[in-house]
């Protein structure tokens, strides 16, 4: 990178230091409260650590030098249970390891087959409750599993159509949820060794989800939009199969979750996004907690992300808009805070920019939220602008710290992210407005959203690019595709381009959603007309802008073919089109050298089609 460059920018920071493994992270407690475990680099890859609070032991218990651990939990005080896949596959294996880094099992040992943990089973030492697709690729049967010696009980078989399983306080599963595609069904019983019988069926459309027992084990805690548009959360009735009381519910965005205390056994607080997250207290002694944070931390965003069983040591993580933020030790028997680690301490917080939310009116009068990012000591006129669609797509951006805006932001661009039509937590109708309209509506909320920028004079019109992953990559080829005077140049980071290719090579464990999928996308049988016209890879030869596609080999979600497609059609047209694969990836680059390629490659493609 040459000197000028760098020069033109105030506060330039290096690439590296946004995209960097952190020196430590994902910190957990044990039950016991007499170890740490973290996340560190070794070899490059994050590995897990454990020490001993209040002395200067440490070890480090996995040996990872290919991948990052993917995630890691307390099994008991004595072990360490964690995932990891193969290049990216998602095809997930359980490992356990003693805390000294000894005795390592893997759990799962099985070829093609992923694993998903539904419940830890805190009460119970060495016990966990998995789900496992290894009898049918498709469907995921309940399995306890003993983390010593890896034997495995089967809890609960799988009929076809069961798409989650749910434990009872005491590590019982109790309920079920199943599908035919596109209606759900919520499924109970009382003893493992009845039947499951049905409760309630709803249309996917409206859902009843289940967050835990009460504490008696008789009724349910659950979020519903059922009969309502924003969920809510409310007590359900088992026996009745009925809403038995709404408890709590926010007029303008649906609620996320509740939380409550493993140890005291009281409900503690409810939580929702709006601009940021926001969450309620319900109990007196968790509002003590987090006001005293509150009084030692300042303003930074608080998160309790582990506690030891009896609930007197507890891990907090902190985080901004503008720092990756810091892990804490609180004792709240007597107030005292221990800094275990700063997540990115070579980022200054005053360096980076503020991100700021923001609303615009679609072209069909939706109320559409998103947030800006300027550039620090911008002048909010007419500058270069990165337009960054989501994932998803029914999930939602949200404010917080994130490296790939700051870096574009560092760079003297605007990053502008649009929670378009279908984002998750705006109520149901704005979900249901996406469906069927992959290219269509939701493009055009993108679209509406860059003349807003345009119109407010922030924007300069001949310098706009578009770039995401996932769903955010096919809504970057969209916007090349089907607004091509709109954008200078765009990043498609393993994207779709093709519906109908896309339908055709989901995992083979998304199978039970696919009727669900078709009324959401399109039915490739049935849509034929719709699907054709939403697909990019058909309509190549209205892109003229600039392209860069990154891509892992390894994606199980959107299959290499996707950008091979896109790239092949643009290179026979004679396109400028630049092409990153990964041969040790999958959906999104997770090791450390491949994230500095790619954002380096984005950074040099940016310079030259919009500086």
């Amino acid at each position: 990178m040459d000197t000028t460059y760098e020069q033109t920018f105030e506060h330039f920071i290096p690439l590296e230091d946004f995209f960097r493994n952190p020196e430590k992270t994902r910190f957990q407690i044990s039950p016991d409260g007499a170890y740490l475990a973290y996340m560190a680099p070794w070899e490059k890859r994050l590995n897990v650590f454990t020490k001993s609070i209040g002395s200067s032991q440490e070890w480090r218990v996995t040996n990872e030098s290919a991948r990052n651990v993917a995630g890691y939990f307390w099994g008991s005080n004595n072990r360490i249970v964690y995932l990891k896949d193969k290049g990216g596959d998602e095809n997930f294996h359980l490992f356990s390891v003693s805390i000294q880094g000894s005795e390592e099992r893997d759990l799962t040992p099985f070829d093609a087959v992923t694993v998903q943990v539904i419940d830890e089973l805190k009460d119970l030492d060495d016990e966990l409750i998995i789900g496992m697709n290894n009898r049918n690729r498709e469907i995921f049967d309940a399995y306890r599993l003993n983390i010593i010696t890896g034997s495995l009980t089967l809890e609960a078989e799988n009929p076809g159509n069961v798409t989650e399983w749910i434990t009872d306080h005491r590590g019982n599963i109790r309920l079920a949820i199943a599908t035919d595609g596109v209606n759900q069904s919520l499924l109970s019983r009382r003893h493992d060794s009845n039947e499951f019988d049905t409760i309630i069926t709803t249309n996917f459309r409206e859902t009843l989800q289940p967050l835990f027992f009460t504490f008696d084990n008789k009724d349910l805690y659950a979020l519903s939009n059922i009969g309502r548009d924003k969920s809510a959360i409310v007590l359900f009735d088992i026996a009745t199969g009925r809403e038995k009381e709404l408890l709590f519910q926010h007029g303008d965005v649906d609620l996320e979750g509740l939380s409550y205390s493993h140890h005291r056994k009281v409900l503690t607080s409810y939580f929702y996004t709006d601009w940021k997250r926001s969450r309620v207290f319900l109990d007196p002694e968790t509002a003590s907690i987090f006001k005293e944070l509150d009084r030692k931390l300042g303003n930074d965003e608080i998160v309790i992300v582990s506690q030891s069983k009896n609930e007197t040591l507890h891990l907090i993580r902190t985080y901004s808009d503008r720092t990756l933020g810091a892990y804490y030790l609180f004792n709240s028997t007597n107030g005292h805070l221990e800094l275990l680690a700063e997540i990115g301490p070579w980022l200054k917080e005053e360096t980076l920019a503020p991100m700021e939310p923001v609303s615009f009116i679609s072209r069909d009068k939706l109320t559409i939220h998103g947030y800006l990012t300027l550039p620090v000591s911008s002048t909010r006129n007419q500058l270069p602008v990165v337009i960054n669609p989501h994932g998803g797509p029914w999930v939602r951006d949200s404010w917080g710290f994130n490296p790939e805006v700051q870096f574009l932001a560092n760079r003297g661009y605007a990053v502008f992210q649009i929670n378009y039509r279908g984002s998750t937590g705006y109520g149901r109708k704005f979900w249901e407005a996406s469906f069927k309209q992959w290219g269509k509506k939701m493009q055009d909320d993108l679209t509406d959203g860059v003349n807003w920028l345009i119109e407010q004079g922030i924007a300069d019109p001949k310098r706009i690019a578009i770039y995401g992953g996932s769903y955010g990559g096919y809504a970057t080829l969209s916007g090349l595709t089907f607004t091509p005077d709109l954008y200078a140049c765009g990043v498609d980071y393993v994207g779709v381009s093709n519906l109908f290719t896309f339908m055709n090579t989901i995992p083979p464990y998304w199978k039970p959603y696919l009727e669900m999928m078709y009324e959401m996308v399109g039915n490739p049988d049935t849509d034929e007309e719709l699907l054709r016209s939403a697909s990019p890879v058909f309509h190549v030869d209205e892109i003229k802008a600039p392209l860069l596609v990154a891509q892992g080999k390894n994606d199980p979600r959107v299959n290499y073919n996707e950008s091979n497609q896109i790239v092949d059609a643009l290179k026979k047209k004679g396109v400028d089109v630049q092409y990153i694969i990964k041969e040790n990836e999958g959906h999104g680059f997770h090791n450390e050298e491949n994230k500095f390629e790619f954002y380096y490659a984005m950074e040099q493609f940016l310079k030259k089609h919009l500086q």
